[in-house]
């Protein structure tokens, strides 16, 4: 290194560049550009050599690599170990790129390919799905004869396909593993595509496997479907192709359906089976399904990651307890967002998205949504971008925006359909079908909610139905079909018979009043309501029952405090609905529009809010949301004279009583 201590006193004479201690320092990027070109590649080994003799840690193997020819097992371990490092501190995409490079240095074929996958996993989690493809594309060249990497590999690819192709395709990928991660993937798939008897099948399968968290979900979720029972013969195949004629998937779906429709529900919580029969039944039917939700919901303050938070909003969901499953999603997204994991976020905030939805924070649920789009978008999870795309969709619907609320759904329906995602093909149905409830439209709303319940595998899904049970009943009575909001009915008490949350039980009791007469189910149901919105809808089916009974006075209380709520969350349509059944009640004055509260900020400063409201300081809401630190205090500096506030504190609270369960007798 004789002649680079005398370059280097030149570059030091000519002001080019100068030492610093133990660093070189270059007057301009250029400069040392041009002074890494001028060497040669026998130059710049040389040059990492000596560095890495005088560098320890991740440098060390940084400059080790840098400085191998051809491959080196001691060099691609270190390599390893770096990446290793990495990923534990949240980087993925720096063990990507190490990885990457360890698997180039690594001369053993079988470890070669499990670095590449290793890899691979790391880019996809770090948001590169584009690198992560070919890195597992090159893992699968090397793991030929390797079964068990075989099937890793496989996983991974279903997990790809399940992002951004077709949610069927990922089923068959997926269901070909006998591990229980990978049948959770399977049932994700199968979930996604809205395929009840692909779900009933993987939660048979997932029945021999040891007591756990996942395996009581799957599980349970499939008893659910199947109505208690599980099939005595499988209805797919155990190994290699898991597809069967579209005729009898289908025909499979709808027997499922129906079995759990008309299969009684037993209250008894406290029977668990500890393990399905041989024959594949279990000895306690529906109350079994509900045990095992149960169980697992038990160990959801144990979950640490954001794949178990949304797998405990499944079992709360199957329950019947949406506001629950909302509660969960919630956790999920606070978890993805501090995890690290890019590649996982804008996945994990559909879910967060329809919390919001769900709990009628309408603006928040907005700005989820066009984050998680955007996310996605740059990642290329086209199925991501459909779900993010019908949720968008909804909320235009509530919003009233008929034009803005069809060209969203159409967006969502022609990637969810080709690509068979039933869930998210029906959220967009849903906003169609909202769209015509809030506009008074109830005959073709009522043929919209009919038309969901009846789609199939790839169009539809089970809890897009459950969930809009109440909104279809409504559609019903309005369009004077007494019969079919029955008969909806009757399915909704059998979905939330083992619900147990307040919320839940409120809207069953609306559901019961609407096709009952009096109003007590109205105010029982507005005495256990926690969640504003909805209250406000049970308000106005309340003051409008009161004010065709001739009770004016009773009815203007109720519609008063369901107009003002609709206001604040920017529900048009419903606040008009409210604000003519007043004047219809007599009122004569013209009630003041009620406060925006959060309502007044924009996408990114509702997101900043939230995030400061979870504790974060300005660097790490910078380094989530990919912004720097003074662009968040900018944010923050305009948020605090929206909202008349001027400290952290304030802010905290506002949004924290957002997001508070407010008690029945607050709310009206």
């Amino acid at each position: 290194m004789g002649a680079g201590r005398e370059a280097l006193h030149e570059l030091e004479a000519a002001g080019l560049a100068r030492v610093e201690g133990a660093s070189v320092r270059f007057r301009h990027p250029l400069v040392r550009s041009a002074v890494h070109e001028a060497a040669t590649p026998a130059d710049r080994r040389e040059a990492h050599r000596a560095l890495a003799d005088q560098a320890e840690g991740d440098r060390r193997a940084w400059h080790l690599a840098a400085a191998t020819l051809g491959q080196d097992e001691s060099v691609a371990a270190a390599l390893a170990e770096t990446a290793a490092r990495a990923r534990d501190r949240g980087g993925y995409g720096d063990a990507a790129t190490a990885l990457a490079r360890a698997a180039e240095l690594t001369p053993a074929p079988a470890v070669r390919a499990a670095r590449l996958k290793d890899a691979a996993v790391a880019a996809w989690l770090g948001g590169r799905p584009g690198q992560a493809e070919s890195l597992l594309a090159e893992a699968r060249e090397h793991a030929a004869g390797d079964a068990a990497l075989g099937m890793e590999l496989a996983q991974l690819r279903g997990r790809f396909e399940l992002n951004s192709g077709s949610a069927a395709e990922a089923v068959r990928i997926l269901a070909a593993g006998d591990s229980l991660d990978m049948l959770a993937d399977a049932a994700e798939a199968a979930s996604y595509a809205g395929d009840t008897a692909a779900i009933v099948e993987i939660g048979r399968r997932a029945s021999s496997h040891p007591e756990g968290f996942l395996r009581d979900v799957l599980t349970g979720i499939g008893l659910t479907l199947s109505g208690g029972t599980f099939p005595a013969a499988p209805r797919m195949q155990a190994r290699g192709d898991h597809t069967a004629p579209r005729e009898q998937a289908h025909a499979d779906h709808t027997a499922a359906r129906q079995d759990a429709l008309h299969q009684e529900a037993h209250p008894d919580r406290s029977a668990v089976p500890e393990r399905a029969q041989a024959d594949g039944t279990t000895p306690h039917g529906h109350e079994a399904a509900h045990a095992l939700l149960r169980r697992a919901l038990a160990r959801a303050d144990e979950l640490s990651e954001a794949a178990g938070l949304l797998w405990a909003t499944a079992a709360a969901s199957y329950l019947g307890e949406a506001d629950l499953s909302a509660e969960l999603a919630a956790r999920a997204g606070r978890v993805a967002r501090v995890s690290g994991m890019v590649g996982q976020l804008p996945v994990v905030l559909e879910f967060v998205a329809t919390a919001e939805r769900i709990a009628g924070r309408l603006a928040e649920s907005q700005a989820v949504s066009e984050e998680g789009l955007e996310l996605a978008r740059e990642a290329g999870y086209r199925n991501t971008v459909a779900a993010h795309l019908a949720n968008l969709a909804v909320l235009a619907a509530l919003r009233g925006e008929e034009d803005e609320c069809r060209r969203l759904a159409q967006e969502a329906l022609a990637i969810a359909l080709p690509h068979r995602v039933g869930l998210r093909a029906g959220v967009a149905a849903y906003a169609l079908a909202m769209l015509d409830l809030g506009l008074g439209r109830f005959a073709a709303a009522h043929d919209r909610f009919v038309a969901i319940a009846a789609a199939g595998p790839g169009a539809g899904h089970p809890t897009v139905v459950w969930r809009s049970t109440p909104d279809r009943i409504e559609a019903a009575v309005g369009a004077g079909d007494l019969e079919a909001a029955g008969a909806a009915l009757e399915a909704y008490e059998r979905w939330s018979a083992n619900a147990a949350t307040p919320e839940s039980r409120a809207l069953l009791a609306r559901c019961r009043a609407q096709v009952a007469d009096g109003t007590e189910g109205f105010e029982e149901a507005l005495r256990l309501h926690g969640n504003p919105y909805e209250a406000a809808r049970t308000a106005l089916l309340l003051g409008e029952r009161l004010r065709r009974a001739h009770r004016p006075g009773e009815a203007r209380p109720h519609l008063r405090a369901a107009l003002e709520t609709f206001q604040r969350a920017g529900a048009r349509p419903w606040a008009r609905r409210a604000l003519g059944e007043l004047r219809a009640a007599g009122e004569s004055a013209e009630p003041a529009a009620a406060a925006p509260a959060l309502d007044v900020l924009t996408p990114q400063e509702l997101r900043i809010a939230g995030l400061v409201a979870d504790g974060l300081s300005s660097k790490e809401i910078a380094a989530q949301l990919f912004l720097s630190p003074r662009t968040v205090e900018y944010h923050l500096y305009k948020i605090y004279p929206k909202l008349g506030i001027g400290t952290r504190t304030e802010l905290t609270r506002l949004v924290v009583l957002r997001k508070a369960p407010v008690a029945g007798q607050d709310m009206l």
